[in-house]
């Protein structure tokens, strides 16, 4: 199948597109005129190019963790619980807001004490089939990176593991809860189990956009102007690194690859590997609802979609885009901005502490 754009320039890979509109007008066009309009042909999208780039499924399914409607109530709750931080003041959603498209704005979010975040918060919708959570990695999956910030000191900064338990266990509400999430478990409250709660809710967080329709085959689910940014988005090269349900995600990408980065401190990947190959290498972000999850990079250091593809053209592709291809760009990247599951994240009636639920702790 070929995605066709009506009324737009040529589709060699690497020409600028420009939409030029008829004059309303009913009087018979010049003949020059009616020649050159007769010249202009259909935008046409490389089917191999748009096949690279898939529907957002209704949630990300794993082997390793069977979402079921038990454990997505519990993660749910899960999410929104303060109880699992030292001071009961900060929950997941504390950063991952999932009214403001599972991130928080900031950028560097703010933790037990105040103490802020070396890195930028990602968002959590569509996380699911990244190839690896955090910004280097260091987690394999959704499961695994709920694990860490609940023990971060400069985080939710819980002091182990045995605190956390301790703490579900005297919830009476919680017990009953893990029990039908868990039913085949002799101990149903674990830490382990606690993480596969929040993952199975979290692999539910998923925004569909008109973009997801248009890969569907509806043509008229794009604007022309979105239409053609999204062929200057392919003709640049940008799918190289961003492509895929989530439009990035897939892959470790090294930040600066054609062009250096100024001012780069953070090593990346390198952190968590130790490797010198992995040096300023980053999880490329995916680009679902980017409109809405400024500010932008890593640290955080772009406020502007604008600034952030002009940058991105430059140091990671060699490319020093013109204003009209930023513009079209960034209109194509607004269609990526879905529908947030407003049901789905209504935040529930947490139940009460127990008599022996710990308390708050500011230290």
């Amino acid at each position: 199948m070929l995605f066709i754009a009506a009324g737009l320039g040529a589709c060699e890979r690497s020409a600028d597109y420009e939409h030029k509109a008829a004059p309303a007008s009913n009087t018979a066009k010049p003949a020059a005129t009616a020649a050159a309009t007769s010249d202009v042909k259909p935008l046409v999208f490389d089917p191999k190019d748009v096949k690279s780039f898939q529907v957002l499924p209704a949630k990300f399914e794993t082997d390793k963790n069977t979402i079921t409607d038990d454990k997505v109530t519990l993660g749910r709750m899960l999410w929104y619980e303060t109880r699992l931080s030292k001071n009961h003041d900060i929950s997941c959603n504390s950063c991952h807001g999932l009214s403001t498209y599972g991130v928080d704005n900031k950028q560097f979010s703010s933790g037990h004490k105040g103490q802020l975040g070396g890195r930028n918060s990602p968002s959590a919708y569509n996380a699911g089939p990244h190839i690896a959570q955090f910004w280097d990695g260091r987690a394999a999956t959704l499961e695994d990176q709920a694990k860490g910030p609940i023990l971060n000191p400069v985080e939710m900064a819980m002091p182990d593991e045995k605190r956390v338990i301790t703490t579900l266990k005297s919830i009476p509400e919680y017990v009953k809860l893990f029990k039908a999430a868990f039913p085949d478990d002799k101990e149903p409250i674990t830490y382990d189990n606690m993480a596969k709660a929040i993952g199975a809710f979290e692999r539910g967080l998923v925004t569909p956009s008109r973009f997801d329709k248009f890969l569907g085959g509806d043509d008229k689910a794009l604007t022309a102007e979105e239409k053609a940014g999204f062929h200057k988005f392919i003709s640049l090269g940008c799918p190289t690194c961003h492509t895929g349900v989530a439009v990035g995600g897939s892959t470790f990408q090294k930040l600066g690859l054609v062009k250096e980065f100024p001012g780069l401190k953070d090593n990346g990947r390198f952190d968590h590997t130790k490797d010198e190959k992995d040096k300023f290498f980053f999880r490329v972000p995916s680009l679902r609802n980017v409109e809405k999850t400024f500010p932008y990079f890593h640290d955080g250091s772009i406020a502007t979609l604008d600034e952030t593809v002009t940058k991105m053209a430059w140091h990671q592709l060699g490319v020093e885009a013109k204003p009209e291809e930023v513009k079209a760009i960034v209109a194509f990247l607004k269609s990526l901005t879905g529908d947030l599951p407003t049901d789905y994240i209504k935040q529930p009636e947490l139940p009460p502490s127990g008599p022996t639920t710990p308390k708050a702790d500011p230290t």
